[in-house]
């Protein structure tokens, strides 16, 4: 069915010629149809983007935080917040941020995670009142200090790797290097620790998260994975443990955010979140890759392979293969604060 431009351009191609329109003008006009609908279908598919992009008007509510943790260390232990400052690269308070600093191979500064190194979840990162100096402990190992606050004043920054994408980073010395490399390596070489010195995310939206449309570069935090806020429900966490021989702790899910009150796996189709006076947008769901299995207590990864296991027999979702989905990840889109008991909406 012609559109009605198409139809006025026969009329002319008719008027003009006296007869019948001949073969080319027919083309042409088709080609003109075929760009008209082009057209009409991206600006449909943009005006659907924005109006994805724009928070709802009417929120209800679901639950309340539960709990808060930060990582300042990627794979490596969480320090447990009452309330935490929400950042465009993540969660923070003073110094303290999350994922801001991470072990590399001193060789080619490569990180490395707990995926390949679980006993990285036994380094148990401290920070003292004011949220400038961190300390590091470890079994066996005598505490270290690292004055973050010194370190981002005095370093000139380097570079590292994140899932092979560049980052500015800024060593943090020798001594803090031998003693990582001695804890997790037994050498006195190997390991580096570096941190993100930048308040602004840097790097584009890894090739294979691309599928998610609405995760954008701007979410992607400081070192993360994939984006700087990620959010989990106590009934998720529940339904799981119930469906294992030994449960496991929210902890082992490695959130930010732990939400009670909601059904199991009721996040997954959140799309808005609001907690306080921030703003979230649903950008990714959470796959669950083998750093799940390994116990934040201990160090050990579960020989069973669980949760992983129990977990791809009922989580798998579409288009991302055998990686189940525990929770969701959040792109940042009003900054503000969120505390311990803080209500939670969705919209």
């Amino acid at each position: 069915m012609l559109s009605r431009v198409s139809l006025v351009h026969l009329e002319l191609l008719n008027d003009g010629a006296g007869g019948k329109p001949t073969a080319g003008q027919l083309l042409a006009v088709a080609a003109g149809v075929g760009v008209a609908t082009a057209l009409g279908y991206g600006v449909y598919r943009l005006l659907q983007y924005r109006a994805a992009q724009q928070p709802p008007s009417e929120w209800h509510r679901v639950g309340e935080v539960s709990d808060l943790w930060i990582y300042p260390i990627k794979s490596c232990g969480a320090v447990r917040v009452r309330q935490f400052q929400c950042s465009p690269i993540g969660p923070q308070v003073g110094f303290l941020r999350d994922r801001i600093f991470m072990v590399v191979k001193s060789a080619d500064g490569k990180f490395i995670t707990g995926r390949s190194h679980p006993t990285l979840v036994l380094v148990q990162p401290a920070f003292d009142a004011q949220y400038e100096r961190m300390t590091l402990s470890a079994p066996g190992m005598m505490d270290i200090g690292v004055d973050v606050k010194k370190l981002l004043e005095s370093s000139a920054p380097g570079s590292a790797e994140v899932w092979d994408q560049p980052v500015t980073a800024v060593d943090c010395g020798e001594e803090v290097a031998r003693w990582l490399s001695r804890f997790l390596l037994s050498e006195d070489f190997g390991l580096r620790l570096v941190y993100y010195p930048l308040d602004r995310p840097t790097r584009p939206v890894r090739e294979k998260n691309r599928i998610h449309r609405l995760l954008t570069a701007r979410d992607s935090g400081a070192l993360h994975d994939a984006t700087s806020y990620m959010l989990v429900s106590e009934g998720s966490v529940a339904d799981v443990n119930a469906r294992l021989d030994k449960p496991v702790p929210a902890l082992q899910f490695r959130a930010n955010i732990l939400v009670k009150g909601p059904s199991a796996f009721e996040e997954d189709d959140w799309k808005w979140i609001r907690i306080g006076d921030t703003v979230y947008r649903n950008v990714k769901p959470c796959t669950r890759c083998l750093f799940t299995n390994v116990d934040p207590e201990t160090g050990v990864s579960s020989p069973e392979q669980e949760p992983l296991t129990t977990l791809r027999k009922y989580r798998l979702k579409p288009g991302l293969g055998q990686s189940p989905v525990v929770g969701m990840q959040m792109g940042i889109r009003t900054l503000g604060a969120i505390g311990l008991g803080d209500a939670v909406y969705v919209g």
